[in-house]
């Protein structure tokens, strides 16, 4: 799946979130949305690794929330990503990809 394509996918939906419950989508939003899903992610490892309790849930349970909100948080990377016009493809190859023909220590 192209990048590009899953954000205009994702920003589509989230608007449609914004608008359904009168959310003002502003920069201070994408950030502090994307600051609570990592915070419900940690909350799912947690939950998962044995550092909080489970709430009654399996661990099949668990490791199924642990997923949901490692994709919440994708989902926020992209859109906050998109509302400041960062290219994230160019970015992760300036900043990540130029190193996978490098060695570490150079």
């Amino acid at each position: 799946m192209d990048i590009d394509e899953l954000s205009q996918q994702v920003d589509r939906i989230s608007q449609k979130y914004a608008e359904t419950f009168g959310i003002e989508r502003d920069a201070a939003w994408f950030l502090l949305k994307l600051q609570e899903e990592i915070g419900e992610l940690t909350q799912a490892y947690l939950m998962l690794s044995g550092g909080a309790r489970a709430k009654g849930k399996s661990a099949e349970e668990m490791q199924a929330d642990f997923q949901r909100e490692a994709a919440d948080v994708f989902c926020h990377v992209l859109l906050l990503a998109k509302f400041h016009n960062i290219d994230l493809e160019k970015e992760i190859g300036e900043k990540w990809l130029v190193w996978s023909d490098k060695s570490l220590t150079t």
